[in-house]
C-alpha cells in the first residue's frame, strides 16, 4: 500500500498551503522543499486533482465517525472495477506526488497514484488510495504485498 507521499511545495499554490495548515508538514528533501502528506497525521489529508482543480480534501475514515464509508485510507482496484463502490458515487481522481512511501521506503512517483472520491453523508469529500496486488520489485523494495495504482507506471 502507501502510508505517505510528498510533493514540491513549489507544485501546491501558496494559497492552499496557507489555507489547510501544511506549513508543518513541510520537510526538506536534498534541499527541496516539500509538503508530506502522512496517514497518521491528524487529520489525514491528501492532494486532489477534483472538479478541474487541485484541492486538499480528507484521506479514509481512520476514525470511524462516517458508518456510510470503510474503515480504512484504502480500497482495491478490483473492488472499484466490480462496482462495489457505485452505491456511494464515486469519482475517480488523481492524487498528485513526487515521492511514496511504504514500510519505510521513499520512492519516486513520476506522476501520482490513483484515488476514488466519495461524500460523507453531511457532503464532505474523502478519498482512498486505490491498490492493486504488488508487482516483484514492489514486493522486494518495500516488503508490501499490495501497492498504489500509479498514474501511467508500473514500478
Amino acid at each position: 500500500m502507501c502510508t505517505a507521499i510528498s510533493l514540491p511545495v513549489s507544485e501546491l499554490p501558496i494559497e492552499l498551503i496557507e489555507g489547510c495548515g501544511l506549513s508543518s508538514r513541510v520537510h526538506d528533501r536534498g534541499g527541496e522543499k516539500e509538503v508530506r502528506f502522512y496517514w497518521r497525521a491528524v487529520p489525514a489529508l491528501l492532494p486532489v486533482w477534483w472538479n478541474g482543480r487541485l484541492q486538499v480534501v480528507k484521506w479514509g475514515n481512520r476514525d470511524r465517525v462516517e458508518r456510510k464509508l470503510p474503515p480504512t485510507g484504502w480500497t482495491w482496484r478490483e473492488s472499484v472495477e466490480e462496482g462495489k463502490w457505485s452505491a456511494m458515487e464515486p469519482e475517480p481522481v488523481d492524487i498528485p506526488a513526487a515521492y511514496a512511501l511504504m514500510n519505510g521506503v521513499w520512492y519516486r512517483v513520476k506522476q501520482g497514484v490513483k484515488g476514488l472520491l466519495v461524500h460523507t453523508r453531511a457532503g464532505e469529500p474523502v478519498v482512498y488510495l486505490v491498490c492493486e496486488p504488488s508487482t516483484r520489485y514492489y514486493r522486494v523494495m518495500t516488503r508490501s504485498e499490495w501497492m498504489p495504482v500509479l498514474i501511467d507506471e508500473v514500478i
